[in-house]
């Protein structure tokens, strides 16, 4: 009977016997990611995690969640078959945004769909899952791997995720924290990240046809140079806020300068200015600009520009934020709205 049923599945495209044997690949890495407040094995129906440690006599602490993908740069990693950083991205996108709410990343879960089910594959891309997982602390208590290949053709995937953090109330990041005066302090990005990558591929493949294989200045191919995996700032940052020395923090993502550093001030009485030539920029983003003829102004609204996570902080704690992160730099300061824009950068005007 129940081969019956295996066969009738399978000829509708649903592999059962490679789910099971994806399941058994994705454990080891899995167990990489282990905190000891999980009481779950992989399996279940839910993942469990006790927070008895966290509320401890005199704290109020507070859940902070955040889901995302990894838009399409999932696309080039579907056409160059290059899958062990993917999962990096997606939990990376996620924990960022966490973090910025000044929580600790606690457990991810992730959501892996498939056209067809090809367990070293999908042991690949759970591996970067798993990476980025260890890489932020995180523990990776479940997760769901879906075939459909009436959705998805035989080489498309799709992968998203869910973070849970952790902070105490009186240490979250949040918009009444900032006030004028405040220093913005810039954190580069490891490249692109996971962000306007409908613009990159248009760019370089539509209406250029570059091979993936090009060798760049920098002396990595394209394709490397595109799939760096997004950088995870919990290492770097969380021993900061826990010390009361961050204020805010603004990760660039979609929508660039202008969308996301509003996220960390109150827009109606303070604006952010930028000093854009305080910092060095990756080649990658000038070869964008040239090639597709993007506007400058543009750039800043689509993509990160090589700084990844802005901190605000109070003057005096400018010095050892900066000893700490080692690649810091100061790059501007908050002050009093004196225009109807939210964000003042310092770059040439539109074309």
């Amino acid at each position: 009977m129940s081969n019956r049923k295996h066969s009738a599945y399978e000829a509708a495209g649903v592999q059962i016997e490679k789910g099971y044997e994806a399941v058994e690949r994705m454990k080891k890495h899995i167990q990489r990611t282990d905190r000891p407040e999980v009481l779950s094995q992989l399996g279940g129906f839910g993942g469990l995690f006790d927070l008895s440690k966290h509320a401890r006599s005199g704290t109020h602490p507070v859940l902070v969640s955040g889901t995302d993908g990894v838009g399409t740069k999932i696309v080039l990693a579907q056409q160059s078959q290059k899958f062990d950083t993917i999962g990096i991205d997606c939990v990376a996108m996620c924990v960022n945004d966490v973090l910025a709410q000044g929580a600790e990343p606690l457990f991810f879960l992730d959501y892996l769909a498939v056209g067809k089910n090809d367990p070293e594959t999908i042991e690949q891309i759970v591996s970067g899952v798993a990476q980025g997982c260890v890489d932020a602390g995180a523990a990776l208590i479940g997760g769901e791997t879906a075939e459909m290949p009436d959705v998805y053709s035989a080489e498309e995937f799709d992968l998203a995720g869910f973070c849970v953090g952790i902070v105490d109330r009186a240490q979250l990041l949040d918009s009444h924290n900032i006030e004028k005066g405040d220093v913005l302090i810039g954190i580069p990005s490891s490249g692109l990240h996971s962000n306007g990558f409908s613009l990159v591929r248009k760019v370089f493949f539509k209406d250029h046809d570059w091979p993936f294989e090009t060798v760049l200045a920098n002396k990595r191919t394209l394709i490397d140079e595109l799939l760096t995996p997004t950088r995870i700032y919990v290492n770097e940052l969380l021993p900061l806020i826990k010390a009361g020395a961050v204020k805010g923090l603004a990760h660039i993502t979609g929508g660039g300068f202008y969308e996301n550093l509003p996220r960390m001030f109150d827009e109606t009485k303070l604006q952010a200015q930028v000093d854009t030539d305080s910092w060095h920029k990756p080649e990658i983003f000038a070869m964008i600009q040239a090639l597709g003829e993007v506007d400058e102004e543009e750039m800043y609204h689509t993509f990160n520009m090589g700084i990844g996570m802005v901190a605000a902080v109070a003057p005096e704690q400018v010095e050892s934020v900066l000893d700490h992160i080692a690649d810091a730099v100061v790059i501007g300061s908050i002050n009093n709205k004196t225009t109807e824009q939210s964000v003042i950068l310092s770059i040439k005007e539109s074309r």
